[in-house]
């Protein structure tokens, strides 16, 4: 059984659906990366995970940690899985972070309320998570402020917040997007590294698919609160066969040429990604995709061939593929 098992979860705010039907697993030691453009259900996906959702918004349906069902777990439960089993790392740290308290007091305060450390024991813990995290004067830092770090600094925190209880599970959302690219890099590496000194499981969340390709194992593909393509690094991004994770990666390499050659026109898209809840009935990319039919009115069935899932009528193959509808 995986670590980490979604099945058929959904998130609702009154009659709008923002997630639809999402399935994946996490194997303990394993990363899996989820991309999608904003606006797909990435971080829905990852907070309904974490339980983390905010006021009015309703998960259903199954996250599963190590045969623990969450969803139909009561909050105090929930409380207590999140932080000491779970942990999460934000987009924007500067956010995530309280400006009034010091380093150590916030990376301590998960030992404190999961362990029942004091605040004596959670600080000297903190000195060596943020050693742990390669800060190179732990000591020192444990007294700053959040404004007085870098943002790779504060991202550093965050991360050394989040294993700070040996968590089963990390969801990283974006950890890097504010970061340059030689930060990003070191983030990345360090994130790397821990899930092999620990054996966690990493869900990662992502734009970048150059990131996703080098860092994870399994990629899946999402778009208008459902999951339309997983399956393994090289299946996905050597040989996609979804229309929509097929777009994603022409304008990402796209993007990467002309960031060393000027004048390169880049592919796009067509159209926008609709506003949350608003997608069309049947396939939610049907509206954007080239490759549309007439039976992409109605939702495409999750087939599944190997180890890849595909949810699409009409897919990017050379030859007829053989799939079997997933159980």
């Amino acid at each position: 059984m995986p670590l980490l098992r979604v099945r058929d979860l959904s998130v609702t705010s009154g009659s709008l659906t923002l997630v639809n039907g999402v399935n994946l697993e996490v194997n303990a030691g394993e990363r899996v990366g989820l991309i999608g453009e904003s606006g797909s259900g990435k971080s829905l996906t990852a907070l309904a995970i974490a339980g983390l959702l905010g006021e009015g918004l309703r998960a259903s349906g199954e996250v599963s940690l190590d045969g623990e069902d969450l969803v139909a777990a009561t909050e105090r439960r929930r409380c207590e899985v999140r932080g000491s089993r779970i942990a999460m790392v934000f987009q924007e740290p500067m956010s995530a972070l309280n400006p009034t308290r010091r380093i150590g007091d916030q990376v301590g305060e998960t030992l404190r309320i999961h362990q029942g450390l004091s605040r004596r024991s959670a600080e000297k813990a903190a000195v060596d998570l943020l050693r742990r995290v390669e800060f190179a004067d732990p000591e020192r830092y444990v007294r700053m402020y959040p404004h007085e770090l870098s943002g790779g600094q504060r991202q550093r925190v965050m991360i050394a917040s989040a294993i700070s209880c040996d968590p089963e599970v990390i969801l990283a959302d974006e950890p890097t997007t504010a970061l340059d690219v030689t930060v990003q890099r070191r983030v990345l590496d360090l994130l790397d590294r821990l899930v092999d000194e620990s054996g966690c499981a990493l869900l990662l969340i992502a734009h970048d698919l150059a990131v996703v390709s080098e860092v994870c194992d399994r990629v899946v593909t999402m778009y208008g609160g459902r999951v339309v393509e997983s399956g393994s690094v090289a299946q996905i991004i050597d040989d996609p066969h979804h229309p929509y994770t097929k777009a994603l990666l022409a304008t990402s390499k796209a993007l990467s040429v002309a960031e060393t050659s000027l004048g390169t026109s880049l592919p796009s898209i067509p159209g926008t990604v609709p506003n949350a809840g608003q997608f069309p009935r049947g396939c939610p990319f049907r509206d954007r995709c080239d490759r549309r039919v007439e039976a992409c009115v109605e939702v495409p069935p999750t087939l599944v061939r190997d180890t890849r899932t595909l949810a699409c009528w009409n897919p990017v193959v050379d030859d007829e593929p053989v799939l079997e509808e997933a159980p």
